[in-house]
């Protein structure tokens, strides 16, 4: 029977990443091609993506993604309204360029 901490350690943030203890925070970028919307940290990123909305959380695998037409939520406290976009993560790190 496998070690099952390790083993999933291993599927879910690669043979180089390391986990931190605790929760750790993804660097969060949101931005229209006139300014920064928002730039920080967050623990997690809810987006509505092109097939269906999802849930960015600390070492996701990464992913490109376009957006439709929805809210884009950091931390389910900062609400973003989005006319459409893309999203990249990579690295715990999440650019979203976005059309509002």
């Amino acid at each position: 029977m496998p070690d099952w901490p390790k083993y999933w350690t291993l599927i879910f943030i690669g043979k180089n990443e390391r986990r931190t203890k605790g929760r750790s925070s993804i660097k969060v970028r949101i931005l229209n091609p006139k300014h920064i919307i928002f730039d920080g940290e967050a623990k997690s990123v809810f987006l509505p993506g092109d097939m269906a909305e999802f849930e960015l959380l600390d070492f996701h695998a990464p992913i490109v993604s376009l957006l439709r037409p929805g809210n884009v939520i950091v931390d389910w406290k900062t609400k973003i309204r989005i006319k459409k976009g893309m999203v990249t993560f990579d690295k715990n790190e999440c650019m979203v360029l976005v059309e509002e």
